[in-house]
C-alpha cells in the first residue's frame, strides 16, 4: 500500500519530519506546561531520540505521528497522528491516535482538525478496525479532543500504565476507544 506523505486540511499540513523539525520540537519538549501529563520537559538529546522513534515508526509501519504546520503561520507546531505503542497493555496490540502541539497554539482547533483526518486516514486508507486514545484523568484538553472526535470513555478500561511505576503521579491512565463502524466519515460515504 503506497502511504501518503502529506494529509491537508482546512488549514494544515500533515507531513514527514525534516531536520529542520527537530529544534522547535525541541523547544516544545522542553516547555513544561505542554508536559504538565508527560514525565517532564525534555532534553535536546532525548527530544531528538523522540524524533527518531516517530521517524523509524513510519519506516516500519508506513504511518506515524507527522509533523503539523500552519501554512502562512508556522512551518511546525507539533505533531499529530497514529501510532503503534511499544509497551503491553489490555488493549494492546492497537494503533494509538495522539498530538502534542506547542502551547501558543492551543485553544485555535489545529489539534481536533489534524486528529479528524489522523482518524480519516486510519480507517479508509488503512482499514484499522479501531482507534485507541489515552492520557492522564486530568489532562481535559487532550480529553476533550478525544470527545470532540467522536471517542468514547469506558472508565472500566482506566488502567496503570505499564511504563510508569505504579506510585508515579501520572501512572494512572483513562482510555478512549473509536471504532470504524462508529466514525462517521466512514458511515457517510
Amino acid at each position: 500500500m503506497n502511504h501518503p506523505v502529506e494529509i491537508c486540511t482546512e488549514r494544515l499540513l500533515l507531513r514527514r519530519w525534516t531536520l529542520a523539525d527537530r529544534e522547535p520540537f525541541a523547544q516544545l519538549n522542553a516547555d513544561p506546561e505542554v508536559n504538565e501529563f508527560l514525565t517532564g520537559p525534555l532534553t535536546r538529546e532525548q527530544s531528538d531520540a523522540v524524533a527518531d522513534r516517530i521517524i523509524e515508526n513510519f519506516s516500519l509501519h508506513g504511518f506515524g505521528w507527522w509533523a503539523v504546520e500552519v501554512p502562512g503561520v508556522s512551518p511546525f507546531i507539533g505533531f499529530v497522528g497514529l501510532s503503534v505503542p511499544r509497551y503491553e497493555a489490555h488493549f494492546t496490540p492497537c494503533v494509538e491516535i495522539g498530538w502534542r502541539l506547542a502551547k501558543e497554539y492551543w485553544g485555535h482547533g489545529y489539534a481536533t482538525e489534524a486528529a479528524v483526518a489522523s482518524l480519516q486516514y486510519g480507517f479508509e486508507e488503512l482499514d484499522l478496525p479501531e482507534i485507541v486514545s489515552l492520557t492522564v484523568p486530568a489532562n481535559l484538553r487532550s480529553r476533550n479532543v478525544m470527545e470532540k472526535i467522536g471517542m468514547i470513555h469506558d472508565p472500566a478500561e482506566d488502567f496503570d500504565h505499564p511504563s510508569l511505576p505504579i506510585d508515579h503521579r501520572l501512572s494512572r491512565h483513562v482510555l478512549y476507544r473509536i471504532s470504524q463502524s462508529q466514525y462517521p466519515g466512514k458511515n457517510a460515504r
